[in-house]
């Protein structure tokens, strides 16, 4: 038996996207039997994804010109491919969705037309500017609730509402309060509202690093991250669980998209854990919590890290240095829960006669490992900007495609990456549309900084305090919301309250972008680990909190990171770093040890309790406290020992 994944197995089955599509709205698009409209699908799609790789590399027009094209043309797809409702017939394009996008064409149409008079007005808006604006506005929130759901437009809703009646609010949530023509003005034509960072961010870096990504899977980049994890682990004790580790963290740091990285990986992954002995929940757990990891791993990060760096103004290579170290330890938790599960339960690995060869592996796709790193070479060592990189990184991946037959990209297979590009980068592009509305409403009343002292106050100025409330309301918004909104939502609204007592803009922006991702496989809403479920058939609240324990790690390194800073790799010596690594690395493990309650033989329930607490000692790391943690590490060695050898 083969297990590679074959092109054929890459494509979902209808069990599979039935899944994909109820815990990932943005999968839910129209599929037309009209030659005709799928046409038109493609010529929009394909033109604004050659528009944004053209202008990377001969420059893009002025600021709000260039992000009203890029959301307009996102627009207009998203009427054209989103049904209005989930049961609505999906190869049919209703009359009212062909008006709707050509509404939105229509509001970028009047941005060129009339873009001097737009400058020279400087925020007295004329009734052209209002309309538009208002067809704007609607068109984002409507368009943001077909793509991600009722959660952000709602959100959204309630900040223009407290825009609007600001004024009447009691407390610290009073404003001077603001009509809805200077709230429109302000969203519409200015860069601090719907065109503000998140859509300069997507109109940017992200629609072309999704773009990468899009012509990667073409060229099979999927099949060979599998095959080489298969290769790499599949023999090994718990192989399988192992291989879904390191194939969903490749493939989830360059897509981004935690959900279908369950579906797709995991139809492969699951029932290979499974067939070995790994029970349902701890499979789709395992899934999940691997898929969600991948974007807190470099080089991409998802493309969240680009917005961290346009916010915090800073290269994103400083980001990418700093996120190494926690990504690693994050996946050292999960990797020592899941040999520790075998070795409990006398889990072996795959058969090498099931497995692909390293070799063959390497001699076959090993050759599509160039473009990423010639990625990393272009973003940390050529001096170019990151536009210019992913620009040329695209061209490179084409060309090195070619270089085998299995991997060769025809005219048309680069059309359909050009295609799927675009279509990929929908959710993301509609979430940082709306989250401008939050975001824009938050600056217009100063809401983000009264929420930063509300919760300063609430902590008491305490910064362990302030940490807790910070990661509970980071995993409260981030629940049913895209990472990258998140993100956004909670730099704007909960980091600054961390930086107001003294920790890092880059340490805190860090921490919150933890916590809003583990709203994925945090319940009761748990979308990334309620998708594994679907797909293992487990119970998706136990797959949730199996996640949960098996991201242990990625709960307690940010807190870590808040309290030393040097995990980071900031403005530490080469020694400072290697002892930093050791205490985090045996913290960590000992942490996965507690969790899963086995080291030599099964853990008595007070051992491991005593392990845990030697693992805390390592999260604010001081000499005395590392020798009281390397104390329980041994003296819990000891004792497995003597019951090992004793039964």
């Amino acid at each position: 038996m083969n297990n590679r994944l074959t092109e054929r197995e890459l494509k979902l089955d209808d069990r599979q996207q039935a899944i994909l599509e109820k815990y990932d709205t943005e999968s839910r698009f129209r599929q037309f039997n009209r030659r005709s409209l799928t046409f038109i699908v493609t010529l929009v799609a394909v033109t604004l994804s050659v528009y944004h790789f053209t202008t990377s590399y001969i420059g893009t027009p002025v600021t709000l010109q260039h992000r009203s094209l890029h959301l307009a043309l996102v627009l207009a797809l998203i009427f054209i491919l989103y049904p209005a409702f989930q049961k609505q017939r999906r190869d049919v394009l209703p009359w009212y969705d062909a008006l709707l996008a050509l509404l939105a064409i229509s509001t970028t149409v009047y941005i060129f037309q009339d873009y001097e008079g737009i400058i020279r007005r400087g925020g007295l808006p004329n009734e052209w500017d209002l309309l538009f604006g208002a067809i704007l506005v609607l068109l984002v929130l409507e368009a943001a609730r077909r793509v991600t759901g009722w959660a952000l437009p709602l959100l959204a809703v309630l900040f223009i509402l407290y825009a609007l009646y600001g004024r009447d609010m009691p407390g610290i949530l009073r404003h001077r309060g603001y009509s809805w023509d200077q709230l429109v003005n302000f969203l519409y034509v200015t860069t601090e509202g719907i065109y503000g960072t998140a859509i300069g961010v997507s109109a940017t870096y992200i629609f072309l690093f999704i773009l990468f990504g899009a012509f990667l899977a073409k060229s099979g980049m999927g099949q060979f991250f599998n095959d080489l994890a298969l290769a790499m682990a599949g023999h090994t004790k718990g192989g399988p669980a192992k291989v879904s580790v390191l194939a969903s963290g490749f493939l989830g740091s360059i897509n981004g998209a935690a959900v279908a990285n369950v579906v797709t990986t995991g139809a492969f992954t699951i029932p290979l854990m499974k067939k070995i002995g790994y029970n349902k929940n701890f499979a789709g757990g395992v899934e999940a919590s691997a898929s969600v990891g991948g974007q807190i791993l470099p080089p991409i990060m998802g493309a969240a890290a680009f917005i961290m760096a346009e916010t915090l103004g800073i290269p994103y290579t400083t980001i990418a240095v700093a996120a190494i170290l926690p990504a690693l330890l994050f996946y050292l938790g999960i990797l020592t829960q899941i040999h520790l599960r075998a070795s409990k339960d006398g889990l072996e690995g795959m058969k090498r006669s099931e497995l692909p060869r390293l070799r063959d592996v390497m001699k076959e796709r090993g050759h599509l490992l160039i473009p990423l790193l010639f990625l990393v070479y272009m973003l940390f060592f050529s001096g170019t900007t990151i536009i210019f990189s992913a620009f040329w990184t695209i061209v490179v991946t084409i060309l090195v495609s070619m270089l085998r037959r299995s991997t060769r990209m025809s005219f048309k297979d680069i059309t359909e990456a050009l295609e799927t590009g675009a279509r990929t980068a929908l959710g993301v592009a509609i979430a940082c549309a709306a989250v401008g509305i939050i975001v824009g409403v938050a600056t217009l009343t100063g809401f983000g900084l009264k929420l930063a002292n509300a919760i300063v106050t609430l902590g008491g100025e305490s910064l362990f305090l302030t940490l807790l409330l910070t990661m509970v309301a980071c995993i409260v918004l981030g629940m049913g919301l895209p990472s990258i909104p998140t993100y956004i939502i909670t730099a704007t609204m909960a980091a600054p309250a961390l930086v107001k007592l003294g920790v890092e803009p880059l340490v805190a922006h860090l921490f919150v972008f933890y916590f809003g991702i583990f709203a994925n496989i945090t319940p009761p809403v748990a979308l990334a680990s309620f998708a594994a479920a679907g797909v293992s058939g487990g119970s998706p609240m136990r797959t949730g909190f199996m996640s949960m324990k098996l991201a242990v790690a990625g709960y307690i390194v940010p807190f870590m990171f808040v309290y030393n800073s040097s995990l980071l790799l900031i403005e530490t010596t080469v020694m400072e770093s290697l002892a930093l690594l050791l205490t985090s690395v045996t913290g960590v493990m000992m942490l996965g040890i507690a969790a899963e309650g086995y080291l030599l033989t099964r853990m008595h329930p007070l051992l491991r309790i005593l392990m845990a607490t030697g693992a805390v000692m390592f999260m604010n790391p001081n000499l005395i406290q590392d020798i009281i943690g390397f104390g329980v590490l041994v003296l819990t060695v000891a004792i497995q020992y003597y019951l090992n050898k004793r039964n």
